[in-house]
């Protein structure tokens, strides 16, 4: 069916949206004559981030103007054993997904197999990988070691730096716990492994920072281009400068022994020129403090954020977005990265496309919308935001032009490795 017929069909009667907006959501790029062909890469002065579709793990590859590159998140996990909230594992199950994604970095980065950073955004296993699903368990330096996630990807790229949320010691802002998304064992390993035989170095990451993730080669030729650190351990960084730090006092009352990870991901706006692009892992949970009171990480990040033209959903839209958060991003297109049915949920995806938090264009992009999830929410008010691009799986590509003033989203063919462009959308920042 076609996009438009789509749209028509797929508006409830009655509804507060008409089809001139629906119309007009996906009226740029869609007829760009890239569609069919094979991704034409990366040249200098562009900003890339590159969702990579597994069907298993997050995981986005950032290029930045001048050719620094970043792998942000490298996930693995048994995601079959969901049964029927399963996804497509693309481009299909005969390799785990650190090397799918180490395979994707080598076609589209440009300097092949070497990457600069690498930066875990919170240990959970979709994102790092674990210790106990994996493509290979071998022995180095008289201890187990496990290719799962970035381990996995290792093997094929080299990495420069990596950022972590609590090394070296591990104890911020609590010890970890040995178990914790079956991944900190797994990552302390590898940091350990790559430090002594790799030469890779690990830095800690710094909340509030805007010089530490930085453009390497020739950043003074692109000066509009920037990344502040906005959120890391349960820490904010604030406009005005100042840090809140949203655990201190129930850890200091309480002495907890665990806390949610997702609310300790790490988090960046980056910006180039007009143009600005917000990513805060897997946030989307509560805090129950001292005296009694409930409060949204998300409630709170909408504080130091500023308008992004384009956002990663938080916790792959599974029960995220808070409506102050929205309200503050004031989006034109989300991007979430899904290996399960139980992503991009009806609240998320309701509180997105809702016109009464700002009434502007956009849409939703997920890296997949299943035949089961699409049967299941067919009559809901928010499916004519999704672009039946991503139906069976893309990878999705956000292209900004030399200096910000023009960006782009293109859907890439996930079920083979051809590169493939589905279409392309173009935007003005």
């Amino acid at each position: 069916m076609h996009r438009r017929d789509f749209i028509k069909t797929s508006l409830l009667a009655g509804g507060a949206l008409w089809l001139s907006s629906f119309e007009s959501a996906f009226a740029e790029g869609k007829a760009d004559k890239m569609a069919g062909k094979r991704w034409k890469g990366w040249k200098k002065g562009q900003l890339q981030v590159h969702f990579i579709y597994t069907g298993v793990a997050e995981s986005m590859f950032f290029i930045f103007p001048d050719g620094t590159t970043m792998l942000l998140d490298c996930g693995d996990h048994d995601a079959l054993k969901r049964g029927e909230l399963a996804v497509p594992l693309l481009p299909n199950p005969n390799r785990h997904a650190g090397e799918w994604i180490a395979r994707y970095v080598q076609r589209v980065n440009p300097d092949g197999n070497d990457v600069d950073y690498m930066m875990l955004s919170h240990y959970h296993s979709d994102h790092a990988g674990r210790h106990d699903f994996y493509a290979a368990k071998d022995m180095r330096d008289g201890e187990p070691y496990y290719l799962s996630g970035f381990a996995q990807a290792a093997e094929y790229l080299r990495f420069g730096k990596a950022f972590d949320r609590a090394y070296p010691d591990y104890t911020d802002p609590i010890p970890l716990n040995n178990d914790i998304g079956n991944s900190f064992l797994q990552m302390k390993r590898f940091y350990e492994y790559q430090e002594k035989h790799r030469g890779m170095k690990v830095e800690k990451f710094r909340v509030g920072a805007v010089d530490q993730v930085k453009m390497l080669r020739r950043p003074g030729k692109y000066p509009a281009f920037s990344i502040r650190n906005i959120c890391g351990n349960g820490r904010i960084a604030m406009p005005d400068g100042s840090v809140r730090d949203l655990y201190k006092k129930k850890i200091e009352s309480e002495h907890p022994t665990w806390l949610n990870e997702n609310g300790m991901s790490l988090g960046m706006i980056v910006g180039y020129g007009k143009f600005r692009f917000y990513t805060a892992g897997d946030f989307s949970d509560d805090i129950r403090t001292s005296d009694g009171n409930v409060v949204s990480i998300e409630d709170e990040i909408a504080a130091a954020v500023e308008p992004c033209q384009v956002a990663k959903i938080n916790h792959h839209g599974h029960h995220s977005m808070s409506r102050k958060l929205v309200a503050a991003l004031r989006s034109r297109v989300y991007v979430s990265c899904v290996w399960d049915n139980l992503h991009n949920l009806d609240d998320t995806m309701t509180l997105l496309t809702d016109r009464s938090i700002y009434p502007d264009e956009r849409i939703i992009c997920p890296t997949v919308f299943s035949e089961r999830r699409r049967n299941q929410d067919a009559d809901k008010t928010w499916m004519p935001y999704i672009p039946t691009e991503t139906y069976t799986g893309c990878h999705v590509v956000l292209n900004v032009e030399n200096g910000g003033d023009t960006y782009s989203i293109s859907f890439i063919n996930a079920e083979d490795e051809n590169m493939t462009v589905k279409s392309v959308l173009h935007f003005k920042s």
